[in-house]
């Protein structure tokens, strides 16, 4: 096997492990998705392959959890993020922020350990608690390329029940990334190399979320939450230790 089929091999795998354990975690593969795929491509290129990612997996869960999605929280969170995740998109061609994940890296990390040690703290899911959770996970996706830890943190919160928690998040993720998506394309940040990478990520999207599913109803909803939030402290730990070895 040559290097370059060893290396779609290995893309393939990646993309793989990081559905499962997006659609497990009930925030998607982004987070696990960007800490691989940002050693190895340029940001821009990371940004729209994550992206294109995403919308394949929302499709797969919408199939397989359309009967459990919240509609109220669908509309108040959902509609806050797609508008933020295009702000967030298009701000990526102007500027960069440079500590954009050291912060996110501190506050997933932070959020994550209150919840996990006092499970009895409990956001309300009210219209003002949705938009605003909304809006940061929406921008931090198009600006960063990852937001749904964030809006991990607030359905867990919200103490949804697990099969409502992934659907709910995969309907609002999928009006996220299509609309950064079609922003970071009209840039041309997709170059045409890699374009042979878009048959896998689809079919990796398919399967993980298919498995991931298969995963989830073999736990309960207690389980679920803590594998949720340590799932979401270990995206902000890797988000730190990157920018240090990055900045080192």
């Amino acid at each position: 096997m040559n290097t370059y089929r060893l290396d779609l091999v290995l893309f393939f795998i990646i993309t793989l492990l990081a559905e499962i354990l997006g659609t497990l975690g009930g925030f998607g593969s982004s987070i696990f998705f960007v800490s691989f795929a940002q050693f190895l491509y340029d940001f821009k290129t990371v940004l729209v392959l994550t992206g294109t990612l995403h919308i394949f997996s929302n499709v797969s869960k919408l199939i397989l959890f359309r009967k459990t999605i919240d509609y109220k929280v669908l509309l108040w969170l959902g509609v806050s993020s797609v508008l933020l995740a295009i702000v967030g998109a298009y701000l990526t061609s102007v500027f960069s922020f440079s500590y954009a994940k050291i912060i996110l890296g501190l506050f997933l990390t932070g959020l994550s350990t209150l919840l996990y040690f006092a499970p009895g703290f409990f956001i309300p899911p009210t219209k003002t608690n949705s938009i605003l959770s909304g809006s940061l996970a929406g921008f931090l996706a198009g600006f960063v390329g990852t937001g749904g830890a964030v809006r991990g943190l607030a359905l867990t919160s919200f103490n949804m029940d697990k099969n409502f928690f992934v659907g709910t998040s995969a309907a609002i993720d999928f009006g996220v990334d299509l609309s950064r998506t079609l922003i970071y394309l009209d840039h041309d940040f997709l170059q045409a190399q890699y374009l042979i990478y878009i048959p896998l990520l689809m079919l990796a999207a398919g399967l993980g979320s298919y498995l991931g599913k298969v995963m989830l109803n073999r736990i309960n909803q207690n389980l679920f939450q803590r594998i949720v939030l340590v799932l979401i402290f270990l995206t902000g730990v890797s988000m730190l230790v990157q920018e240090v070895l990055v900045r080192s």
